[in-house]
């Protein structure tokens, strides 16, 4: 797996995944969208730490 995500692109996704848990935690998400929006956010909580998103080799995106 060679990166192909740059540190913009991964910042970007840390802050929203910290957004989406603190809607969850505040209740402003609840119910089924609070669930979906969790698992978005450890995704791409899980994509930045790691560098490398497998959405990106099919487009042959590289943010890098």
């Amino acid at each position: 797996m060679t990166p192909n995500m740059g540190n913009i692109d991964r910042i970007v996704r840390v802050v929203v995944a910290l957004v989406v848990a603190v809607l969850i935690f505040t209740n402003v998400l609840t119910g089924v969208w609070a669930w979906i929006a969790g698992v978005l956010a450890v995704v791409f909580l899980a994509t930045s730490a790691i560098g490398f998103c497998p959405l990106y080799l099919p487009f042959r995106i590289k943010t890098r």
